[in-house]
């Protein structure tokens, strides 16, 4: 499932004139992924190779959670698992088995609203590998897909997890943060110490921009075909992800169904929740954290939010157009607290 995310990294303009010093001239590699795209910005010199090194080894390590994670990839490891026999009984990369188990202490700590075998539902939605559809499925078929979901089922000792039967896994929210944590991983281990990461949305910041300026990034507001900013964050070793019901959905008879599924009932979510984001120190977790704040709704999300001490910014629909709200570690966050 591609989940359209609404931040945007906003754009660097900088005169260098003849200077030619490497810790204030912003290198820019960018590229295809994922269905969507790629981007690192960064300040100094790669070592180990140089430019063309680091980005092979980027495309590389993109490619490889690609390869391991994506549903609309039939040779990849996680859709191999959700085609497998009852019973089947598979070895996953180190890389799948990291996401899966942050994913499994999600879903224990949000009761099931954060659950990664939603796909049958997603799917029956369409707005997985399917094909998409423009009018909601019968009950009758909303309540099969239910008996396919529940993280519980999956058992996963080491590297080895059971298929039980049934079982898809969609990790479309949380697997661009792992990607974009595991690129930052590797710009440090090039020697970089400043660099602002992208992967469909999801950004993750270290050190400053040339001159010492922060990375600046901006919260969209929550209208469909507006691109307006709602709110400025700087990124210093912090990662943000951002879920809204904004740009992917379908209206049939007057309604407008979110892609957004709450695994719990097995419809799309109907509270007036336009967006969430989530700043965290893992680009993974703010990625499912997102997801799952979207699922649990303004009031259950923010409750959930403050008892977790995480920073999380809501946009929510009023009678008189949108209302921001925001957690205490948000503020401390954006205040430089």
């Amino acid at each position: 499932m591609l989940r359209t995310l609404s931040v945007l990294a906003f754009s660097l303009l900088l005169l260098f004139g003849g200077c030619d010093d490497s810790k204030n001239r912003l290198s820019v590699l960018s590229g295809p992924t994922m269905g969507t795209t790629w981007s690192v910005k960064y300040t100094g010199t790669p070592s180990d190779g140089g430019v063309q090194a680091l980005k092979a080894d980027i495309v590389a390590a993109l490619e490889q959670v690609n390869a391991q994670m994506s549903t609309y990839r039939p040779d990849s490891n996680i859709s191999r698992f959700n085609h497998a026999e009852p019973g089947a009984l598979m070895v996953l990369p180190s890389d799948l088995v990291k996401v899966l188990h942050a994913a499994f202490l999600l879903s224990e700590q949000t009761d099931g609203a954060y659950d990664v075998t939603v796909g049958p539902l997603v799917n029956l939605w369409g707005f997985g590998p399917d094909p998409e559809r423009f009018e909601p499925p019968k009950h009758s078929e909303v309540e099969a897909a239910l008996t396919r979901v529940g993280w519980q089922k999956l058992m996963l000792s080491e590297q080895q997890l059971l298929q039980p039967g049934g079982v898809y896994v969609d990790l479309s929210s949380i697997a661009k943060g792992y990607a974009v944590d595991k690129v930052a991983d590797l710009l440090d281990r090039y020697g970089l110490s400043n660099y602002l990461v992208e992967v469909g949305g999801e950004l993750r910041g270290k050190g400053s921009k040339p001159y010492k300026q922060p990375w600046r990034v901006a919260v969209e507001r929550p209208i469909a075909g507006v691109r307006e900013v709602e709110q400025v964050v700087d990124l210093k070793d912090m990662a943000v992800a951002t879920s809204g019901d904004y740009r992917n959905f379908f209206e049939s008879q007057g309604r407008l169904f979110s892609h957004t599924i709450d695994p719990r009932t097995g419809y799309p979510v109907q509270h007036k929740l336009a967006s969430v984001s989530v700043l965290h120190k893992s680009a993974m977790i703010a990625d499912g954290l997102a997801t799952a704040m979207t699922v649990l709704g303004p009031d259950e999300g923010m409750a959930f939010a403050k008892d977790h001490e995480l920073a999380v910014f809501f946009i929510v629909r009023t009678e008189k157009g949108v209302k921001e709200l925001s957690t205490p570690a948000f503020d401390a966050i954006v205040e430089g607290k």
